[in-house]
């Protein structure tokens, strides 16, 4: 497992223009968005900093797409062989998926340390326990994430994978409340049955709140057993097909 963690980041860290969409561009969405409004402190009624409530937003984008991203790889894996030769050797299934979970968060969390680098820039000042609750609820957000990248990744063809989960990301990011907050209606009703809403939901840590409630934790959860339970059931059909 280790030699394939070793290849599985040399591999990732060698490829630009994934640090590029995946670091770079929220980083400029950020500075583009979040710079204008630095100054407004109830960013639309939120009672969150602008800076705050977009570092976070941002950081969100940032990390789906990363971990997203795990599928594209698998993808390309598998049109190349690449999956079948691995299936050949002693790497177990469970080995295989910790390596990409792994991998998956070590990119995530270059992510969030930059995007957190970017927040302080502008203003962004938290306690330090509030920093590490808003870390801590983000990184359990990307579960389901994860889960959605594999399943795509041995669902979809290297052609439709990328259209796909452009898509997925763009609609997730725009109903989870990514660009601007989604306070009430009919549409705070879909969001709030969303992933990508609450791991915008872990910046309300800063009101003193626990960032969550129990209705959150059971979203995700929910969310993050049925993905897993789905990943793990394409895996095997490609398993079988051996």
């Amino acid at each position: 497992m280790i030699t394939f963690a070793k290849y599985e980041i040399v591999r990732t860290f060698r490829n630009r223009r994934f640090f590029i969409f995946s670091v770079g561009f929220p980083v400029v969405l950020y500075f583009t968005i979040a710079g204008p409004n630095r100054n407004e402190h109830n960013f639309a009624n939120s009672g969150l900093p602008a800076a705050l409530y977009y570092m976070v937003g941002l950081t969100a984008f940032g990390t789906m797409n990363t971990v997203l991203s795990t599928g594209t790889r698998i993808a390309g894996e598998r049109a190349a062989g690449w999956n079948r030769q691995l299936r050949l050797t002693p790497l177990s299934t469970r080995d295989y998926f910790r390596t990409k979970v792994v991998v998956a968060y070590l990119m995530a969390c270059i992510t969030i340390i930059v995007l957190y680098a970017s927040g302080i820039s502008l203003g962004v000042s938290l306690p330090a326990g509030e920093w590490a609750r808003m870390t801590g609820l983000i990184l359990v957000g990307l579960v389901p994430f994860i889960a959605l990248g594999v399943l795509m990744g041995h669902l979809l063809t290297t052609d439709s994978i990328g259209p796909a989960m452009g898509g997925t990301t763009a609609l997730l990011s725009l109903l989870g409340g990514v660009w601007f907050p989604v306070n009430s209606g009919a549409l705070h009703d879909v969001a709030e049955a969303l992933p990508s809403y609450w791991l915008v939901q872990a910046s309300h840590v800063s009101l003193g709140g626990h960032g969550w409630t129990a209705r959150g934790w059971f979203i995700m959860a929910a969310w993050a057993v049925v993905l897993a339970f789905a990943a793990s059931w394409a895996y095997r059909r490609d398993t079988q097909r051996v």
